[in-house]
């Protein structure tokens, strides 16, 4: 009988593009794990940094209180987000909701307003990518950033890229990195999930999960930009790998061959918590530890079936 798939890894990235962190649980909502992108540093025009153009971010880390991760735990005025990168000293952000609001926030299609964590944390984040920048949080109770609906109608997240949830497993890195050149962490593909016992892309079918009793929607294959190319230590951008090789197994052209080829490649499954299928809302538990089983409720016929 084969092993069930369980998470290995579970992962969240406070700030948009910054180092994540490994947690050993973590909250599900509906717009993506508790304290998952947050965060977003912005330049004096109120629009999203990323690693695409600032690989520096790679550098900085994020603490949070241990007790951060735990379920209806709520920040006292002693709990911080601590900020660090090489040359700077530690930043620390209040996690207690900040005053000040700055307008004109916009992330891709998005604008709107977010919380502005003040001149401390501008000046530090202006210091380090040596452009003017400020930080902001999202305001979960004015704003929605909503997912693509073509993909995830009603569906919303924070400062993630598109969706709330990202699924990779282990066995598709490790496949991948018998063909490269070098191999690669886990990290250059930003997960929120790491699985494993899994068949190496086998999360590309998955329509319908289950973890506990949290039911998750699969909704397309992730299709990566430039940042799998950054060195996640050294915030050195790479010129072609892993995408060089991912270009040869895992494109639209190879996957999904009746299909326009828009030169995409893929890795990884984005999905929802769909609420709708969950004890209603308020009830049971949605914490997520390292170490649970994922049931795989239904599953796509093949990969060229696969939105993306």
């Amino acid at each position: 009988m084969e092993e069930a798939l369980k998470i290995q890894s579970l992962f969240i990235y406070p700030i948009k593009s910054c180092r994540g962190i490994s947690v050993p649980q973590a909250t599900v909502t509906q717009t993506g794990f508790q304290w998952d992108r947050y965060w977003l540093v912005v330049n004096y025009k109120g629009r999203a940094y990323t690693q695409r153009v600032e690989p520096k971010l790679a550098l900085v880390e994020s603490e949070l209180p241990k007790e951060a991760f735990l379920e209806d735990w709520e920040p006292t005025k002693n709990s911080f987000l601590v900020v660090k990168a090489p040359g700077m000293s530690p930043l620390k952000i209040p996690m207690t909701k900040p005053s000040s609001v700055a307008e004109g926030v916009s992330m891709w299609e998005w604008s709107g307003s977010a919380f502005d964590e003040g001149e401390e944390a501008a000046k530090w984040f202006s210091d380090y990518l040596g452009k003017q920048s400020r930080l902001v949080r999202f305001n979960k109770e004015t704003e929605t950033r909503p997912s693509p609906p073509e993909f995830a109608e009603g569906y919303s997240t924070t400062f993630a890229d598109m969706f709330p949830f990202l699924f990779a497993s282990q066995a598709s890195l490790d496949q991948l990195n018998t063909l490269l050149p070098e191999p690669v962490p886990i990290n250059r593909f930003r997960p929120n999930f790491l699985v494993n016992n899994c068949e190496p892309f086998g999360e590309d079918l998955w329509d319908e999960i289950k973890i506990n009793d949290l039911v998750f929607q699969g909704v397309r294959l992730c299709s990566r930009c430039k940042v799998p190319t950054v060195n996640q230590e050294t915030g050195v951008p790479g010129a072609a790998e892993p995408t060089e090789t991912l270009m040869k197994f895992r494109s639209d052209s190879v996957l999904m061959p009746d299909k326009k080829a828009r030169g995409k490649v893929f890795f990884g499954k984005e999905m929802v918590w769909n609420w709708n299928l969950t004890n209603s809302e308020g009830e049971g538990k949605k914490t997520i530890k390292v170490g649970d089983t994922i049931s795989v409720v239904r599953k796509i016929p093949s990969r060229a079936e696969a939105a993306a």
